[in-house]
């Protein structure tokens, strides 16, 4: 998807509100990628990705402009906290590790794809095998009826799910158990695999649903009409070239002093990250993986720490940094309304299961606005996360009187609700029950 800069802006605006600044420099960054992708090899080659660092309070929209910028352009994309990696030789994970995952998540991506491409194909094959099953367990209904009728029938039968329960018999792959076995070099070993592929394939007889058959035989023929190689080969490249890894909680890693202890350590993380970051070459399972390319996206909200208290070789790996505003009234007062995933959009659809019909006046989400900016001004500010918690307390009574068979029924939630259900000293504590 080749979309400039602007054109990025406008889709990250459908999800995260305000927080222009590190909109455009995410956009920007990945409206290179494209530039660089029609250059020649040998240009191409020397130009790599100017890593981006975001500093603001949580709950602004960091980790979710990330992600929304890798959907939005079917690119991997893992999210990693910094504080999970130690120094080696200390209790915690690897910082290679982070690159394995994203080359795991672009394997589920490609095959994705690949599944897409052969699904009707595998889809035929796989009815045909169901329909067979079901003919055995339905064949004293047969009668008079010319076989190629009868199992059309059962076809058509299959298909509107009449099925789905009937109980058949099958025979299966008896797959060995997997371990995963971290190697010298951090290459990866699966046991189960080894000796899997060296004997011949076990089988087994369960009993199963139908629609527990067919989920099985559909998953074995598309498997069958999948090239393993080609989609591990393209997922390998997918990661190279259009890798994303946002790196949170950086500030966490950052060392105050030099007065050894805890900010040796935390020192130490960072230069364990620095060769991931700066470019090295990590060796997994569908082979090695250079990390040159990938864009990496680190965020933090800074507020003991400074990103001036990172190593200056960590830093000059993210030359773009961008700050985060708080969220203001107005913000919240988006936030409720204009994203297509909304929360009162989400409360509405979940209410409407129980017959429901939640509805919210201009001046209720106005005021649910004001109570979660207070909030957030005199404790501590956890952006619009803030508003699941008001949301919650709000719709209590709502959420707990719903089900059994009512009507539908309008339920409109209004300034003076807000005022009854929030506004109270006693309901604005019992707000931090929400709060985990």
């Amino acid at each position: 998807m080749n979309l400039t800069p602007r054109e990025i802006v406008k889709e990250l605006d459908k999800y995260v509100i305000g927080q222009n600044d590190a909109k455009r420099a995410v956009a920007i960054a990945l409206r290179n990628r494209y530039r660089r992708s029609k250059l020649t090899p040998e240009l191409r080659d020397e130009i790599t990705p100017k890593n981006i660092i975001m500093k603001g309070p949580t709950g602004v929209g960091k980790t979710e402009i990330a992600r929304r910028l890798a959907k939005l352009v079917g690119a991997p994309f893992i999210k990693v906290e910094a504080t999970k990696y130690t120094e080696v030789g200390y209790v915690g994970r690897d910082v290679e590790s982070m690159i394995r995952d994203l080359v795991e998540c672009s394997v589920r991506l490609v095959k994705e794809e690949h599944l897409k491409v052969v699904s009707s194909k595998a889809t035929a094959t796989a009815e045909k095998k169901v329909v067979d099953l079901i003919y055995s367990a339905k064949l004293s209904e047969k009668g008079e009826k010319p076989e190629e009728l009868f199992r059309q029938e059962l076809l058509n039968d299959f298909r509107e799910g009449r099925y789905d329960n009937l109980q058949v018999e099958m025979s299966v792959v008896d797959k060995p158990q997997q371990i995963d076995l971290i190697a010298g070099m951090g290459a990866e070993i699966n046991i189960g695999s080894i000796f899997g592929d060296m004997m011949p394939k076990r089988k087994k007889n369960r009993k199963v649903t139908v629609k527990e058959a067919f989920k099985y035989v559909l998953n074995e023929e598309s498997d069958k009409l999948i090239d393993n190689d080609s989609v591990n080969a393209e997922a390998v490249r997918r990661a190279e070239q259009e890798g994303i890894i946002f790196i949170d909680e950086i500030d966490k890693i950052a060392a105050k002093s030099n007065q050894g202890g805890a900010d040796v350590s935390r020192e130490g993380v960072q230069r364990d990250i620095l060769p991931i970051v700066e470019g090295s070459t990590v060796i997994t399972k569908y082979g090695p993986v250079k990390s040159d390319y990938i864009l990496f996206i680190a965020a933090g909200a800074f507020h003991v720490s400074k990103i001036e208290d990172l190593i200056p070789e960590l830093q000059g790996r993210f030359p773009i940094k961008v700050e985060l505003a708080s969220l203001t009234k107005e913000d919240f007062i988006n936030i409720l309304t204009m994203p297509e995933n909304a929360i009162t959009k989400q409360y509405k659809t979940l209410l409407l299961v129980d017959n429901i019909d939640l509805k919210f006046t201009k001046d209720a989400i106005e005021s649910i606005a004001e109570i979660a900016a207070e909030m957030n001004a005199s404790s501590e500010d956890i952006g619009a996360r803030r508003l699941h918690t008001v949301m919650e307390n709000l719709l209590d009574d709502i959420s707990f009187n719903a089900g059994g068979d009512i009507p539908l029924t309008t339920v409109t939630v209004d300034k003076s609700y807000v005022e009854e259900h929030l506004k109270t000293s006693e309901n604005t504590r019992n707000l931090k029950k929400y709060i985990l």
